[in-house]
């Protein structure tokens, strides 16, 4: 699951995680995060979502990290805009209005690019890494969020054996093991899709649900 796995993808525009509308479970339970207006909330792994523009839309800052320069180019593209560019430690960060996305490596930030985050969203992250990775990115990158910090995480569940990731399957006993030690988990819905997802079911999959969590930081 190397950087070149995911330029790959973006180049042959194999993108099925993309999804040609918001997140009907953001729409749903964002509300309930209850979050300031103006508040910035951090997206990891953000690809070209439209859940970025809906997130700006209600009034919040919105930072995005994306390893792909195209997926990128492409949001700005596709929503007619044209972002100011600069270059910092962290890479190059592309900003309209107020989404801000840092072309980089999600594991390259620090404590200081996130102090302001007052939330993290993530429908596609934790989803997308196997399980090494998952633990570093709960362990290592979400440890630099601030105290207080708010979250929705949405996740999928199905018999791993029955399909090969990316996405993968993360049951809710990971999640609380992950998250468990600085985070509050809440288990808002779980909701089974499987007949939403012919693709899945194309590939074998005999049960799919997808389940959502309210995070806050300790």
């Amino acid at each position: 699951m190397d950087p070149d796995f995911w330029h790959q993808r973006w180049r042959e525009g194999r993108t099925g995680f993309h999804q040609d509308r918001p997140t009907p479970q953001l729409l749903e339970f964002w509300p309930t995060l209850a979050l300031a207006p103006g508040s910035e909330v951090f997206v990891p792994l953000a690809g070209k979502s439209l859940d970025l523009v809906w997130l700006a839309a209600q009034g919040h800052r919105v930072l995005g990290v994306e390893l792909s320069p195209l997926a990128i180019a492409q949001f700005f593209a596709e929503h007619g805009l044209t972002p100011q560019v600069h270059d910092s430690r962290y890479g190059s960060h592309y900003r309209a209005g107020e989404i801000e996305l840092i072309c980089g490596d999600v594991f390259g930030l620090d404590a200081d690019v996130l102090a302001d985050c007052a939330a993290v969203y993530d429908r596609a992250a934790l989803i997308a890494l196997p399980p090494p990775l998952r633990r570093r990115y709960v362990r290592e990158l979400h440890a630099l969020l601030p105290g207080g910090c708010r979250g929705l995480l949405i996740t999928l569940e199905y018999p791993q054996h029955e399909k090969q990731g990316p996405p993968f399957a993360v049951p809710e006993a990971e999640v609380r093991e992950l998250y468990g030690r600085d985070w509050r988990v809440e288990t808002l819905e779980r909701r089974d899709i499987l007949a939403q997802q012919p693709g899945f079911v194309a590939e074998g999959v005999s049960a799919l649900e997808t389940v959502v969590y309210r995070l806050s930081k300790r």
